[in-house]
């Protein structure tokens, strides 16, 4: 090759070579300068390299550990209503209450003019073992002054909740006695009941008031039949008002007590989750007993699996109001620093194919929040015909009976909300605690005479004649609320069986309180009557056989 030849390829050779340079160069400057990182290539690597960027280049020092859980129910409130992050120091508390148990020193209590007033004291817990009272007021802790804007129901909670076998020093003042008292106190596991009342409301039928479906709700409800049974109970009403839900898993044995062999109690089916399919066992000891199921706008989740399986198989009657409408199923998952997660993974689907779970769009996370307020004015709460049910999605039970889809369980039968005697006065007495609070004065002051008095039909009888009104209207006027005289005695009936059931619960407990006020609540009494009526069982919708075979044929397809 000759010189010219080789000196035509210089410059060709130096073209090569200043492209691969400025390639090599672009690859360096974009994969390791302190602007723009490689390793970013996916969404969660830019999350994480974002938080490297701010701790390694932001001009002010940052707390990382706060940014991140900060950031934590902000990233899961972007996914859905229910998705939730729950911080380390919550946790405890969260699950305690479905756990069945928890660890402290066994006194419930309410706090008035930022002092612990201990209300009652659990019977065989370890404040009733060293002496503690009903009445007792809680001053020092651990050898501190614990008055004042400290006293906090989230503040007393963490100082008297520990280890179990842990110890609390206690300052006590007791109405009557000089000096304070003394007491260590060595906590304890203190149960949490599911159950707040199992009692025949009449010589024939059984109520029980399931607050939660926790890990202990399932023993509590066999022991609860077992003592209905006892005395001779032809039929049951379960009431789920105001349950929010718990474990699924509770729901589901409960439902398997009152269903046949092999009947679908739900199904959940989600992206990553297939159809999983739960069925009936048949060991149920209450497969034929006579049931009726109450629900409100507060019955949500596993309280909708529940009423969803008993309606979809035609096994009792709902009656109430519609329910709240949570059909996600959360999956919880533990960090290593025991905060958590509950990830929505799946949704539940009643037996007919209908999702529990009420619509929801993103960005619209307000109106979610508010739409019982929304049911409220639009007056659902009143009226069966306010209810807009979805044509859409219309399914049909084992009878071939229409249920509607759309989010939520509509009852078989409509109770509305009793407003009979309700007014401003009323409303902002209750509104502002003063009815709750007086009661608790009242109990406070009257202990002595109050417990001679062992049942609510007793102390009622004494009640009425302490002139409770006028004393409250006089306690309500020192605190700010104007007295009314004439919307106080239109409102006597409701001022009166708000004081006196929770006087009765103050001194009887939840049991005591719940049966005093069954006797005038609408809902039970109209449950009582279907029962005695003998029309629990819902019957099949008056249409040839063809119609409801292909019925439950779509309802199938669904």
């Amino acid at each position: 090759m000759t010189n010219n030849s080789k000196n035509r390829f210089v410059p060709l050779l130096l073209a090569v070579c200043l492209i691969a340079g400025i390639g090599i160069g672009t690859f360096y400057a974009d994969h390791f300068s302190g602007n723009k990182l490689g390793i970013i290539n996916t969404s969660s690597n830019k999350l994480n390299a974002l938080l490297r960027i701010i701790e390694d280049q932001y001009v002010d020092t940052v707390d990382m550990a706060n940014l991140v859980e900060e950031a934590m129910p902000q990233i899961l409130s972007e996914l859905d209503p229910h998705s939730s992050y729950i911080p380390a120091k919550d946790l405890e508390a969260v699950n305690a209450d479905l756990k069945g148990h928890f660890s402290g020193i066994g006194v419930q209590f309410t706090i008035q003019d930022d002092t612990i007033h201990i209300n009652s004291v659990i019977k065989g817990g370890p404040s009733e073992k060293i002496g503690l009272m009903a009445g007792d007021r809680i001053v020092e802790i651990d050898d501190s002054a614990f008055v004042g804007k400290i006293v906090t129901n989230s503040e007393s909670m963490r100082r008297l909740k520990g280890e179990k076998g842990s110890k609390v020093k206690l300052g006590i003042y007791r109405p009557g006695e000089k000096e304070l008292l003394h007491f260590t106190v060595v906590r304890g596991d203190i149960p949490v009941k599911s159950i707040d009342a199992a009692y025949m409301v009449n010589d024939k039928f059984g109520y029980v008031k399931v607050n939660k479906f926790g890990e202990t709700t399932y023993p509590e409800l066999l022991i609860a039949l077992a003592k209905l049974n006892q005395e001779n109970c032809k039929g049951l009403i379960i009431d789920l008002r105001g349950n929010t839900g718990g474990y699924m898993a509770a729901a589901i044995q409960m439902v398997n007590e009152f269903l046949p062999n092999n009947r679908l109690i739900v199904y959940t089916e989600g992206r990553k989750s297939p159809r999983e399919n739960y069925s009936s066992n048949g060991t149920g000891s209450s497969q034929d007993m006579p049931l009726i199921v109450l629900m409100d706008e507060g019955s949500a989740s596993a309280s909708e699996i529940f009423a969803g399986a008993i309606q979809d198989n035609d096994r009792g009657t709902i009656i109430g109001r519609r329910s709240f409408g949570k059909g996600l199923v959360q999956q919880p998952i533990e960090f290593s620093d025991k905060s958590a997660i509950r990830l929505t993974i799946a949704r539940y689907y009643t037996p007919s194919g209908r999702c529990i779970q009420k619509p929801y769009e993103k960005g619209k996370e307000a109106e979610y929040e508010l739409d019982i307020l929304t049911r409220y004015e639009h007056g659902e709460f009143f009226s069966a015909d306010s209810i807009k049910q979805n044509e859409n999605e219309i399914y049909h039970t084992s009878l071939g009976r229409s249920v509607y889809g759309g989010g939520g369980i509509m009852p078989d039968i409509f109770v509305p909300q009793d407003t009979i005697g309700m007014n401003s006065y009323f409303r902002t007495a209750a509104t502002r605690g003063l009815i709750i609070r007086y009661s608790f004065e009242y109990t406070d002051q009257n202990r002595t005479k109050l417990q001679q008095y062992t049942t609510a039909a007793e102390m009622e009888k004494f009640l009425k004649t302490q002139g409770l009104l006028n004393k409250f209207a006089s306690f309500a006027e020192k605190k700010g609320l104007k007295r009314r005289n004439i919307l106080l005695y239109k409102a006597k009936n409701l001022f009166e069986l708000s004081l006196y059931g929770n006087i009765i619960y103050n001194m009887l407990g939840i049991e005591a309180y719940t049966e005093y006020m069954n006797l005038s609540d609408n809902t039970v009494l109209k449950a009582i009557e279907v029962l005695e009526k003998g029309e629990s069982f819902p019957k099949a919708p008056e249409e040839n056989t063809e119609n409801v075979a292909q019925k439950k044929n779509d309802s199938n397809k669904a």
